[in-house]
């Protein structure tokens, strides 16, 4: 069995909301393994957006260890983790999160400059991207004139800008409607299934779990379930 590309050891995460702890995470260990589909599924509370900043580097356990690649990231320097990290992951927001005075084809661009990647390379990926999601009509064109499910394609051709070899989305339908949603999931599916990307997906919705070849269930801080699906049942739904 390959190595998991992302390891959660024994993983605490403690809030202090005024005179009251949050215990967000209590002793989660999780692994990660390439080329996975996995959603996380929990209710607002349940620790899911905490366990999401772990899987994605983005934070730093208070007990536990988190590893990407094998390697222990509280052993890294913020610059040092911030290239790594860079390289390895790819991240999807629900609110898009597109910068509105670049366009389109300028935002899918920006994570390559800091990979040092060439204006003439970065441009040439950015609207090969653009293209295969769908926009190539839309390459030029500012977030405040695309609709939702075209923002929302942008944001995902950035997470693809630099070959990231994980791709973690939280709530990526969140703000879509069913349809537009749809399209967006069958998006993410094409990638894990064409380059076998590892993908990560943050979701209450069921219906957008049944995307993921496994399900892992989070309430208190905890793991509570997780589970793997026949790809015979996913492709029916």
């Amino acid at each position: 069995m390959p190595e998991p590309i992302i390891k959660l050891e024994n993983v605490w995460r403690t809030y202090q909301l005024g005179k009251i702890e949050v215990h967000a995470l209590r002793g989660l260990s999780l692994e990660i393994f390439p080329g996975a589909f996995v959603a996380i599924m929990g209710s607002s509370g349940s620790g899911k957006s905490t366990l999401l900043n772990m899987i994605g580097c983005l934070d730093f356990p208070d007990k536990g260890k988190v590893y990407l690649k094998g390697k222990d990231i509280s052993e890294m320097s913020e610059s040092h983790l911030s290239q790594f990290r860079g390289e390895i992951l790819g991240f999807v927001f629900q609110e898009f999160n597109l910068l509105p005075n670049l366009n389109a084809v300028q935002n899918v661009m920006l994570p390559m400059i800091f990979q040092g990647v060439p204006l003439a390379e970065r441009k040439e990926k950015a609207e090969r991207i653009l293209e295969r999601v769908g926009l190539k009509e839309r390459t030029f064109h500012q977030p405040s004139e695309l609709s939702g499910g075209e923002r929302q394609r942008v944001a995902l051709a950035r997470a693809f800008a630099n070959d990231p070899e994980v791709i973690i989305a939280d709530e990526p339908t969140g703000n879509l409607d069913s349809v537009t949603g749809k399209m967006i999931m069958e998006t993410l599916t094409d990638f894990h299934k064409k380059q076998g990307k590892t993908m990560v997906v943050v979701t209450h919705d069921p219906k957008i779990a049944n995307y993921a070849e496994q399900i892992v269930n989070i309430e208190d801080g905890q793991i509570v379930k997780n589970h793997s699906i026949a790809k015979e049942y996913l492709w029916k739904n």
